[in-house]
């Protein structure tokens, strides 16, 4: 009951605001048209995307479920009108001015209204002989007799509607609230196109950037050795008769050097899937990232089950990339990385006690984390302020 009546205060305190808004707003329009209210309109339609905003988490927490809103507040006219939040806002307004007022009223009233039930009819002895006071179905209360019995019924009553009602009408205001701030089917699947879009055409760069990063690693390094392995052995082919020391000398060195091929070889495998998770998958993949990162590392990763493969991959990158830059560039004493599972989403969370201020600009592979997750219609989370410490998660679908 009390989260009902602060909900409906709440209510009544979004119908006073639009109450105030609306007619500011339409002003503020009017004077647009001829330029001068244009000043003042980006800062009207920030005001009145943080008040939608607040009546979208209090519908959605009510409701139990989410209402997006503003993912960002544009600087310009433009820049806010274009959003489609803010299309909902402006047509919430004009309704919540009515609705908020009226249920929030109503609400408020009927939670209120038996603290008034018994101490009003208490005052039956105020009204005059000949018009005493009524209450429930026109009943005249003439005594304290009356009075009292009548009063406990009131109170009755007044409960019942407080208990079964009220909650109704912060229902509707919720489902009024959440029906005119929450985008349609429309808009979510116009909103899941785009996403799309920019998803995969970021996974495409990415499986571009990865194929140019293995052809330069196999033309610079393996290939490089492969072809100094040749010469070396052509060498000692033709100085076989002449020179045997010198021929062994040449063997020895087109050893070492198909052995360091084939080191940088398996380099350039384990980086396009590595072995370790197909060996002994995410769980003990991770615990030999751990083990071998320089810093003490805690790890916590439970019995994760069977993982689709490109979801293992990107979690193992991500904590090897997310180690690999602890280590590089935060001055941090230690790490934690937490593995979870609940349904069919894997979350990755690595926290280090470092200096904190990663940014994506920098080239710390933060960018390469984002695109590779965000291919698997994944999350992907910085949280890094000056001074730290840094948080780095992912969520990621995990289903079949």
């Amino acid at each position: 009951m009390v989260e009902t009546l602060r909900y409906c205060l709440g209510t009544l305190g979004t119908g006073i605001i639009a109450a105030v808004m609306l007619p500011v707003m339409i002003f503020t329009a009017a004077l647009s048209l001829l330029g001068v209210g244009l000043l003042a309109l980006p800062h009207e339609l920030r005001w009145l995307a943080r008040a939608a905003d607040f009546e979208r988490r209090r519908a959605g927490a009510r409701l139990g479920r989410t209402v997006p809103g503003h993912e960002r507040l544009g600087g310009q006219v433009r820049e806010l009108l274009a959003d489609p939040a803010t299309v909902r806002d402006l047509r919430w307004l004009p309704v919540n001015l009515l609705a908020g007022l009226v249920l929030g009223t109503i609400g408020t009233g009927f939670i209120l209204i038996p603290l008034l039930a018994v101490p009003t009819v208490a005052l039956w002895w105020l009204f005059p002989d000949d018009d005493p006071m009524r209450v429930i179905a026109n009943i005249p209360v003439t005594n304290w007799g009356s009075a009292i019995g009548l009063g406990l019924v009131q109170l009755l009553l007044c409960v019942v509607l407080a208990v079964f009602v009220a909650p109704r009408i912060a229902d509707l205001s919720a489902r009024i609230s959440a029906l005119l701030l929450a985008p349609s089917t429309r808009e979510k699947l116009t909103e899941r196109v785009e996403t799309l879009e920019e998803t995969r055409a970021g996974a495409v760069d990415a499986h571009g950037a990865e194929l140019r990063r293995i052809e330069r690693d196999l033309h610079d390094g393996t290939q490089a050795r492969l072809v100094s392995i040749a010469m070396r052995l052509g060498l000692a082919e033709q100085q076989l008769a002449r020179d045997p020391q010198a021929v062994a000398t040449l063997l020895a060195e087109a050893r070492e050097g198909a052995e360091e091929a084939m080191t940088e070889l398996r380099g350039v495998l384990r980086s396009m899937y590595p072995p370790i998770l197909a060996d002994r998958g995410l769980e003990g993949a991770l615990a030999a990232v751990a083990a071998n990162c320089p810093l003490p590392v805690e790890l916590d990763v439970p019995t994760l089950g069977k993982l689709p493969a490109p979801v293992e991959a990107a979690a193992y990158f991500v904590v090897n990339e997310a180690l690999t830059n602890v280590v590089k560039h935060s001055g941090a004493t230690g790490a934690q990385v937490t593995v979870t599972r609940i349904g069919d989403t894997l979350s990755v969370i690595v926290l280090d006690n470092g200096r904190g201020g990663v940014s994506e600009e920098r080239g710390t592979g933060v960018a390469g984390m984002r695109r590779r997750i965000a291919a698997l219609d994944g999350q992907f989370m910085v949280d890094s302020p000056v001074g730290g410490p840094t948080v780095v998660a992912m969520d990621c679908p995990c289903g079949s």
